[in-house]
């Protein structure tokens, strides 16, 4: 086994089992302890950012967005920082265009404030020149999959998988926060879940384990096959596991076109991400495509591949040049309620 092997697995799925590094090494052809001492070094090396669930924002209640704002220059590290205060902030970037910052947000259904009052205050706030919301309009495709040359199933998602937007019950609340955590690299990592996801399978006998990782179980079916959960697997650094010219194309796609293009700019292996967004008379962009290469030649050599395949060439590559902020969503936690009372 080797770790891009390992790696290559990783992304595509962690199963929910009483040991899952033990399956996993039994497709690899190695040990558990292998397995576990090979993935523990590629956390600690920073390659592996994270183990956990992967959620789909929409379909737990939140509303969330793409925001472009133009900042001035000399105070980008002064806005980011305003930005990033808010928890639900993940990503925030600076990049190679007047619309020089760029975070994702994303606000629960127990917000008072909203998506779009939470953006203006952190426009304000920031001292942004222009701010725009680019939300989702249509999901074509997302699933990051950094290629190190072993074949495996591709972890796709699209708008189809996607689950419709209902209220969560309080056990499925503590499924998600239980879920969302970075997984223990364990023999047993779930061997600690809740209680309180135990109360549609109660404990009638047995151990109390297998009971609690049976009602584990059921969850994650029930949100695999609701498109609430994209799936449980690995994140990784990309610059870290070799991918360090990572390009945003954006599109100036004709409207009555937009569904043709971008299910194929959604064919490409290169491309993790590609959505439908709106577009201003001072952003005429509509469809984004998120394109991962190990150098910027390979990146624009796959942009120029989309554009001979499907005719668009009204494209722009941003790059970012500084990372703010990468994390994971942290969904249902108290910390939204926090910044909103500092900011009422």
């Amino acid at each position: 086994m080797t770790d891009a092997e390992l790696l290559t697995l990783l992304q595509v799925e962690v199963p929910c089992v009483e040991r899952p590094f033990a399956a996993l090494a039994g497709k690899l052809g190695t040990t558990e302890g292998d397995v576990i001492a090979r993935t523990r070094h590629l956390k600690s090396a920073g390659i592996i950012r994270q183990i956990s669930a992967i959620f789909d924002t929409r379909s737990l209640g939140y509303d969330s967005s793409l925001v472009a704002a133009r900042v001035d220059p000399g105070r980008a590290d002064e806005a980011a920082a305003i930005i990033n205060q808010h928890p639900g902030v993940s990503h925030n970037y600076l990049r190679n265009h007047p619309f020089n910052l760029w975070y994702t947000i994303a606000v629960s259904p127990f917000s008072r404030f909203g998506l779009e009052k939470t953006v203006k205050i952190l426009h304000e706030q920031s001292g942004a020149e222009s701010t725009r919301l680019l939300p989702t309009l249509k999901l074509f495709k997302i699933g990051v999959k950094f290629d190190f040359g072993v074949d495996s199933e591709e972890p796709t998602y699209t708008e189809k998988n996607r689950g419709e937007r209902k209220p969560l019950m309080a056990r499925e609340i503590e499924f998600v926060r239980y879920m969302q955590r970075d997984l223990p690299v364990t023999e047993t990592p779930f061997a600690d879940a809740p209680l309180e996801i135990v109360a549609a399978n109660p404990i009638r006998g047995g151990r109390e384990e297998a009971s609690r990782l049976q009602a584990l179980q059921a969850m994650h079916r029930q949100f695999l096959e609701s498109g609430r959960m994209r799936r449980f697997a690995a994140v990784l650094h990309h610059r870290k596991a070799g991918f360090a010219a990572n390009a945003m194309g954006v599109w100036i796609v004709p409207e009555n076109d937009v569904d043709r293009v971008g299910e194929l700019m959604a064919t490409f292996r290169e491309v993790s991400h590609c959505y439908r967004r709106p577009s201003y008379p001072d952003w005429p962009y509509n469809v984004f495509t998120m394109v991962h290469g190990k150098s910027r030649e390979e990146s624009e050599a796959t942009l120029e591949a989309i554009a001979k395949k499907t005719g668009i060439e009204k494209c722009l590559a941003l790059y970012s040049t500084k990372e703010y902020k990468k994390v994971r969503v942290r969904y249902f936690t108290p910390d939204e309620q926090a910044w909103e009372a500092c900011h009422t």
